[in-house]
């Protein structure tokens, strides 16, 4: 029997390491088999506009995989056993010589979250929100918890799709304040233009029925209160008995596994050193091009290839405002805002490159060291 590699996840990260090692172990007797709980490619970074009521095309993971090799086990992962190096996954138990983790993160919470706030983490979850905003009556509140770029994009997706509502945002900071002057000032127009009332040092202590309250007790009144304070890794990487920090898998240069090197953590499952030693964020910037690290230094070990030189660094961040907006924030290695940077009809269609990119490079094997929005 063959090399026998599990990818589990097949978000940015996980169907990026798959196509890889596909190529990489081409002619080899490797045996790659990606689980994923559904059949098609979710494209995380646009889940902003499924909640906005846009229709996205669909992207059949087999399609995306055909020729490569790669067989797709749909199945819903439950445990992970590194000592038996098995996974549970529905009722299957799957053997692994080699494991890639590519499971991601879901939407962080707070108090009140599950009860009284929405969220756009995954597709059931933007689906559902995308129903609550069209039932929202003319002069409705919704309001979206979270400056970061998904609190951002949420906020100005739905106002341009519901100018007729009234949509605000609560940030804990001041608007964009890690962006550069620029870059901060056109946000900040945009978010007027939009007519988004933006709500800076405010910091929200939990969720209510009617909307949030801050931890000086101040009540944010919403019909719709949207939670988007940033993501957090899933509890199965924690009960398995790999090594985690906050949840987080701990990994060497090559995204192994620190306590088992026959696991490989990539993306948001991952605690990984960046440039300058700071941890990568959780982001495609980072889900994609640690997919193919991990990917070659499989082959490396298996076929005795080389292994990759690709070091993980940051070029940019990117923000929709609406569909014929954004800002483009050029960053240092380390994550850190250059001086550079688009604003308008360019920025747009910047991203829009990058998210158009990404997909053909699933079927095309495209080197992803640049390619991540």
């Amino acid at each position: 029997m063959g090399h026998r590699i599990l990818v589990l996840g097949a978000g940015y990260a996980g169907l990026t390491a798959a196509r890889r090692l596909s190529t990489l172990l081409r002619g080899t007797d490797a045996a790659i088999v990606l689980v994923n709980d559904r059949t098609d490619f979710v494209e995380r970074l646009r889940l902003h506009q499924v909640a906005a009521g846009q229709d996205l095309p669909r992207y059949d993971l087999a399609e995306l995989l055909r020729g490569s090799g790669v067989r797709l086990h749909c199945a819903r992962v439950e445990a992970v056993d590194p000592k038996r190096r098995t996974v549970l996954a529905d009722d299957d138990t799957l053997a692994y010589d080699s494991l890639v983790y590519a499971l991601g993160s879901a939407g962080a919470t707070m108090p009140g979250s599950f009860e009284h706030a929405w969220n756009a983490s995954s597709p059931p979850s933007a689906m559902r929100l995308r129903d609550k905003i069209a039932r929202v009556e003319s002069g409705g509140r919704v309001l979206v918890v979270g400056g970061g770029l998904t609190g951002l994009e949420i906020a100005t997706e739905i106002a341009q799709a519901r100018p007729d509502a009234a949509v605000a945002l609560a940030t804990s900071g001041g608007l964009g304040d890690w962006l550069v002057p620029g870059a901060r000032a056109h946000l900040r127009r945009g978010c007027e233009r939009l007519g988004v009332t933006v709500n800076e040092g405010v910091r929200v202590e939990r969720f209510t029925a009617d909307g949030a309250v801050t931890e000086e007790g101040k009540v944010l009144d919403a019909d719709v209160a949207i939670s988007a304070t940033g993501f957090a890794p899933g509890p199965i990487a924690a009960a398995s008995g790999l090594r985690t920090e906050a949840g987080l898998i701990v990994v060497d240069e090559a995204m192994r596994s620190v306590s088992h090197p026959e696991v490989y953590a990539i993306g948001d499952a991952a605690l990984a050193a960046g440039p300058g030693g700071k941890a990568l964020r959780m982001s495609c910037s980072s889900g994609m091009p640690t997919g193919w690290l991990a990917a070659g230094h499989i082959a490396a070990a298996v076929a005795a290839r080389r292994p990759p030189r690709l070091k993980v660094r940051y070029f940019h961040q990117t923000i929709s405002l609406g569909r014929r907006d954004a800002v483009v924030q050029f960053v240092t290695a380390d994550d850190r805002p250059r001086s550079g940077y688009l604003t308008g009809r360019a920025a747009a269609r910047y991203k829009e490159s990058l998210c158009r990119i990404a997909m053909w490079s699933f079927a095309h094997d495209l080197p992803k060291g640049r390619t991540a929005a």
